[in-house]
């Protein structure tokens, strides 16, 4: 199931833009102190490296990533996640916006 909504959040208003534009997010903390960000990717093929794993939950649109390491591409739509390990990287590829929510650690 795809998360639809957090409660009683702080947002951070400044957008973290990566990419030229291509990968825009804004981070955001739970009342229990856990960090997320919520985003959308547009149309590209990017590389991300990562400090501490992630979990990276499809809201909507899909794409598709392989993991360092790896040579197969995978897809995850809407309600689709992947776990990336942390100090690693992944290739993501996306036709159309993907909107996401990054679950660190």
């Amino acid at each position: 199931m795809t998360t639809e909504k957090f409660d009683a959040v702080s947002v951070a208003t400044k957008a973290n833009v990566y990419f030229d534009g291509k990968c825009v997010s804004h981070g955001i903390t739970l009342a229990d102190g856990t960090k997320k960000s919520v985003g959308v990717i547009l149309p590209a093929t990017l590389t991300f490296n990562t400090g501490a794993p992630e979990v990276m939950e499809c809201v909507a649109g899909s794409c598709e990533y392989k993991l360092a390491g790896t040579s197969e591409w995978k897809k995850s739509a809407a309600g689709g996640k992947f776990s990336v390990p942390g100090n690693s990287s992944f290739e993501i590829r996306v036709t159309e916006a993907y909107h996401y929510i990054c679950h660190f650690g």
